[in-house]
């Protein structure tokens, strides 16, 4: 397996990425972190490892706020770049293998709202770990306005316990649009933290990841 560190340069500053390519890598997802962590949080870490045991190659990186270590996020139109620059850089990389993106909570948010504004050239589908729908107990719908702007297969891969995506308005959100597949976590959180009677003897990163490479190889059939 390849296991490498690369820079991505955006608006003259630098933020670091790190790639793990297993030798049966069938395609790349590029991922962006959650807004209080970085690419070496716990919870992509475990998205990453269980992505790669299922033959996935991963690209994670930083956004310059994080990069810097600090908590303070950047302006919208700096994160976007970084998204774009970074869907550039595992391109640039990785020419031999399809590419899709998404990434944990507001890393996953960050990269459809790139896609909605302009199609990213030759992705080909999106992955959403605990897309962040609304603030935690503030119901409501008007982050998922711009995911009708996506014209690409989108995976949502929620816990039954994230209190940032009320099930209900999560599932009318993906009923709206026309090449969404959302699978539910049983008793995760926005962490994917569950709970002991959670009823399953995987993991749940094992089954997200699992529901990842099923999901990827029938994008993958479809459109070739």
């Amino acid at each position: 397996m390849q296991d490498s560190k690369h820079t991505i340069t955006v608006e003259g500053a630098s933020v670091s990425a790190r790639l793990q390519r297993p030798d049966a890598a069938r395609c790349v997802i590029v991922l962006g972190h959650g807004a209080g962590s970085n690419r070496e949080h716990a919870t992509m870490e475990e998205i990453a490892n269980a992505l790669i045991r299922r033959d996935l190659a991963v690209f994670r990186y930083n956004f310059p706020y994080s990069e810097r270590g600090s908590r303070r996020i950047d302006a919208r139109p700096l994160i976007l770049a970084t998204v774009r620059a970074a869907l550039g850089r595992a391109t640039e990389i990785m020419p031999d293998l399809s590419v899709f993106a998404g990434g944990h909570s507001f890393g996953g948010r960050m990269t459809s709202t790139v896609q909605a504004q302009r199609s990213i050239a030759g992705l080909r589908g999106m992955v959403f770990c605990s897309f962040p729908l609304h603030p935690a107990a503030k119901p409501s719908i008007e982050r998922a306005t711009h995911l009708q702007g996506l014209r690409i297969p989108v995976l949502f891969l929620s816990g039954t316990r994230d209190r940032l995506a009320q099930p209900d308005l999560l599932e009318s959100v993906c009923a709206n649009l026309s090449q969404a597949t959302l699978h539910w976590l049983d008793t995760a959180d926005h962490g994917y933290r569950v709970l002991k009677r959670r009823d399953t003897e995987e993991t749940v990163f094992e089954e997200m990841a699992r529901v990842t490479e099923h999901w990827v190889k029938g994008v993958l059939e479809t459109s070739s």
